[in-house]
């Protein structure tokens, strides 16, 4: 199984069972960026407790390894779970949607995109994106994170809505990330 044969299923499955959810990390900073090499797939969704059974069963133990305790836990903690397909190794991490305001805020400008052409899904906003990205690299420090953010600023700069990213930068504690990348983007120029 492909990447996005992986998404499809899952974006299904989410659709079918009427689950909000939004597709984020490295696959929505390749729609809004340049394509990188990835093995997994982030997602965030307002699962409950009520859709874990059909959820689970929604998954073929012998094709993927998926634990209803986890995912209950996962509900239960506001945490993360995943997908696993055994076959190709892929992953997908399913992180339960937080009842904050930025959660609330990135929910509502998710967009419609066609990742490829048999299908449609909805991915978090570039600016969403991009302060994840941001949250991801202050927690571990890892440039992949940075090298997609400039990626998308470089490719979708004209749809980008800087001043969205700077008022949740000072909100969130992003502001001299944010600023830094600005920095290396004006340098680089």
């Amino acid at each position: 199984m492909e990447l996005f044969e992986l998404l499809s299923l899952v974006v299904g499955v989410f659709e079918d069972l009427r689950i909000p959810y939004i597709v984020t990390g490295s696959v929505a900073s390749m729609a809004y960026g340049e394509p990188r090499l990835t093995n997994g797939i982030g997602l965030v969704a307002g699962l409950g407790p009520s859709h874990v059974a059909a959820f689970v069963n929604a998954f073929s133990p012998r094709e993927f390894y998926l634990s209803e305790a986890v995912v209950r836990d996962a509900i239960a903690r506001r945490a993360q779970f995943n997908i696993i397909h055994l076959g190709s190794g892929l992953k997908v991490d399913v992180m339960i949607q937080k009842d904050t305001p930025f959660d609330r805020s990135r929910f509502s400008r998710a967009r419609t995109i066609r990742p490829v052409d048999t299908y449609e899904a909805r991915f978090a906003s570039p600016e969403d994106v991009i302060l994840k990205k941001m949250e991801y690299y202050r927690e571990g420090g890892s440039e992949k994170h940075l090298r997609d953010i400039a990626s998308m600023l470089r490719i979708s700069a004209p749809e980008i809505d800087r001043d969205y990213i700077e008022q949740w930068t000072r909100t969130l504690g992003l502001l001299p990330i944010w600023e830094a990348i600005e920095q290396r983007l004006r340098d680089a120029s």
